[in-house]
């Protein structure tokens, strides 16, 4: 209750939206397929159930780099930092967000520690451009859709990153991407795998 005599003004809220990046694992999934490889499928399947075993459980089976997940430097290069390398704070943060489709004439990083590139389709970038991005301390890239530089293999990208130690979030959803703004925080949080790319 106010004070005798005085009234609260109603103070205005900010609301906070919350975006989920995350791809749904369900038979929609794209799996990555190249040529005569391909990664594991995702296979999700009966265990037990409640009228069996008294509870359900399911079997999950799936390639690290399926759905939405983190690629640690070890995936491109040899004896890289794994995930199990990278402090889950690292993954959770502000960002620093680059619209590539409208340009970048100024990249104004003001200590954000994860670097988020978004566009609405796959993007090419110069190569100065990338050694510019490269030179920011943000140890964990989010992209949407794929990325790729100029004149260069389609993975000297993920290589590159890989090489200067940077973790890459890759595979989000497009469509939820495209609601994000400058100024917000990340939390990415993979499963907690040992040893794994």
């Amino acid at each position: 209750n106010p004070p005798a005599g005085k009234t609260l003004k109603p103070t205005a809220q900010k609301v906070m939206e919350v975006i989920d990046l995350t791809k749904t694992l369900d038979e929609n999934l794209y799996i990555y397929s190249e040529g005569s490889y391909s990664d594991p499928p995702l296979l999700i399947e009966g265990w037990s159930s409640v009228q069996s075993q008294g509870y359900k459980v399911s079997r999950v089976s799936l390639g690290t780099q399926c759905g939405t997940h983190v690629d640690a430097p070890s995936h491109f290069v040899e004896g890289g930092a794994d995930l199990g390398s990278l402090p889950v704070e690292a993954l959770m943060g502000k960002y620093l967000l680059l619209e590539l489709d409208q340009g970048v004439s100024k990249i104004e990083h003001r200590g954000e520690p994860i670097l988020f590139l978004k566009s609405s389709a796959g993007i090419e970038i110069s190569e100065e451009f990338f050694n510019s991005l490269l030179a920011l301390p943000c140890r964990v890239w989010v992209i949407v859709y794929d990325v790729s530089i100029r004149r260069r293999d389609i993975f000297h990208f993920n290589r590159a990153l890989a090489e200067a130690d940077k973790y890459l979030v890759e595979n989000v959803d497009e469509q939820a991407a495209q609601r994000v703004k400058s100024g917000g925080e990340m939390f990415a949080l993979p499963l907690k795998l040992v040893a794994t790319s």
